[in-house]
């Protein structure tokens, strides 16, 4: 394509400059011939005539000079002759390049001073030195003969000056004629090439870019399987050949995201299924996993209080493991129902003052606080847009862990707040044991615990849902590691909290198993093994003193 329009191109440039040579051409001939009509043989003419007016006024001058010998009568002639060297000077500028007319115009010139010689001035000087009487004796037939030939040759040279002022007025017709004919023709190239050019440029350029346009368009709006048929020359060749790679491009990875998509329905129905488990477990969990536990703790404390007398310590010991382990199940299913609650049960989130949420937080632990005589201080705290009871919960969990891993000195809790740019950054300061930092990270994880059960209570649950509450608000939570005494929590809360997504019901199968619980898969089986009495034997004795974990002092702090 672009080798024909090249050439078409080549063609119309020739082409005007040919018209152009032809108007330039036709402009300077007809320059040329009004240069000669108007400059050259107009004013010659004239020059001519005046040059005879000059020519009749020096005879008539003379001969009323010669009747009456005045001096006033010779007034004429003196002018006349200076009109008549202008005007020969004149004449001879204006007809230096024309050979022909030069010529006549010398003749005239011989025969003007032939004239004067012969009859003119000695005519004069005779009237002059002797008188009007003294005229008489000149022959008037040597005058006559002379202005005769002065008037012949005068003739002459006008006739040839008007036959050239002809001549150079047909040539100025016939330039302009030509000029015309050359514009016409120009005109007519024009609108002939500007025709093939649009023509060339309908067939090899824009046609073809619309037929691709079109079938892009097709393709864009959702035909896929419209082929994009190449056509033209071969530049639009290979762009219709680019557009059908990107449509087969296009279908290829439609039929990939129809795979996609049909995976990620089939994962969804997935978790809806695994959700609604979840749902039928959160309600075994609360009513019938623990009417059992209830029940095996309380037959186990009576069994103690009407038979301790006839049992030995072992006897003691396993009634303890068991009224122990039923209390444990019962706080662990607790966790694992609040675990799962974050995000689910929430209404939205509401404007709400964070100083009166640590109240609530301080209340619940009172009885903790008061017994410790534990200080909880705080910054003035901001309002933030949450979940009450989640940022209680929250502020609970954290101030009870720096409770519950106190050191040798009085408990002293600080909540402060550090406005930031997007976000409100909180600080959950104390002055118990201490977190090794190796472990900054394995806290958050459910179930994680760094000590025995002997030595902290709880169940290793609740950092994760710290965590969990965090960043259902759309922030995060950390171990500040550069504290050296105590631990310090940190958290952030965005300033425009949104509404956070549900929890995925896979957080809360991880959690399940990792627990040990029966499996979700199969709610009635789950329940009827709830149900079922255990044929198994009681747990082994635990150990007065179990080994503690593999950490410094500062590891002793992990999940309440």
């Amino acid at each position: 394509m672009r080798r024909r329009l090249g050439v078409t191109y080549a063609v119309a440039a020739v082409a005007l400059l040919i018209i152009v040579g032809l108007v330039v051409s036709s402009l300077v001939r007809l320059d040329n011939a009004i240069h000669t009509r108007s400059d050259i043989m107009a004013p010659a003419l004239l020059g001519s005539a005046q040059l005879v007016s000059s020519l009749v006024d020096q005879e008539t001058g003379m001969r009323g000079y010669l009747l009456q010998g005045h001096e006033e009568f010779l007034e004429p002639y003196n002018s006349g002759r200076r009109d008549e060297s202008a005007q020969l000077a004149d004449l001879q500028r204006r007809l230096a390049e024309r050979p022909d007319l030069l010529g006549k115009l010398r003749t005239l010139r011989e025969r003007i001073l032939a004239w004067h010689r012969d009859y003119a001035d000695p005519s004069i000087t005779a009237v002059r030195d002797r008188g009007p009487k003294a005229a008489t004796a000149l022959s008037p037939e040597v005058g006559k003969r002379r202005f005769d030939a002065v008037r012949a040759a005068s003739d002459d040279l006008e006739s040839a000056l008007r036959t050239k002022a002809i001549k150079a007025r047909n040539n100025v017709g016939a330039a302009l004629h030509f000029l015309v004919l050359a514009l016409a023709i120009g005109a007519l190239v024009l609108i002939v090439l500007l025709a093939a050019i649009a023509r060339a440029l309908r067939v090899w350029v824009t046609r073809p870019i619309e037929q691709v346009a079109a079938d892009a368009r097709t393709v864009a709006s959702g035909r896929l399987d419209h082929v994009v048929e190449p056509a033209g020359p071969p530049d639009m060749i290979a762009l219709a050949g680019d557009v059908e790679s990107m449509r087969q491009q296009l279908l290829s990875e439609l039929g990939v995201a129809r795979a996609a998509r049909i995976a990620v329905e089939t994962q969804a129905e997935v978790l809806q299924r695994s959700n609604r488990d979840l749902e039928q477990f959160a309600y075994v969990a609360s009513h019938d996993l623990q009417e059992p536990l209830r029940k095996v703790a309380s037959f186990c404390q009576l069994l103690e209080r009407r038979y301790g007398d006839k049992l030995d310590e072992r006897g003691t010991q396993y009634i303890a493991f068991a009224v122990d382990g039923a209390k444990r199940m019962q706080q662990l299913i607790n966790d694992l129902l609040a675990f799962s609650r974050v995000g689910r049960s929430t209404d939205g989130f509401v404007e709400i003052a964070l100083g009166d949420v640590l109240g609530r937080a301080t209340t619940t632990l009172s009885l903790s606080i008061e017994s410790l005589q534990a200080e909880v201080t705080a910054d003035e705290l901001p309002v933030v847009r949450g979940d009450p009871v989640l940022l209680t919960q929250l502020l609970t969990n954290l101030i009870g862990n720096a409770l519950k891993f106190r050191g040798d000195e009085i408990p002293r809790v600080h909540v402060s707040a550090v406005e930031r740019a997007e976000d409100w950054e909180f600080a959950c300061a104390d002055n118990g044991i201490g977190i090794d930092p190796e472990y900054a990270e394995k806290i958050f994880v459910i179930f994680q615990r760094l000590h025995g059960r002997d030595v902290y209570e709880g169940t290793g649950i609740g950092l994760a849902l710290c965590r969990k509450i965090v960043e259902f608000h759309g922030g995060r939570i950390w171990l500040d590691a550069t504290v050296e005494h105590g631990t310090t929590f940190r958290f952030t809360l965005p300033k425009q909290a949104l509404l956070a997504p549900m929890s995925e019901p896979a957080a809360l199968v991880g959690a399940v198993e990792a627990a040990g619980l029966p499996s979700v898969s199969a709610p009635a089986s789950a329940a009827s093994s709830a149900a079922a009495p255990s044929t198994a034997e009681p747990p082994a004795p635990v150990p007065s003193n179990p080994a503690p974990a593999p950490n410094s002092a500062r590891s002793s702090g992990g999940s309440s």
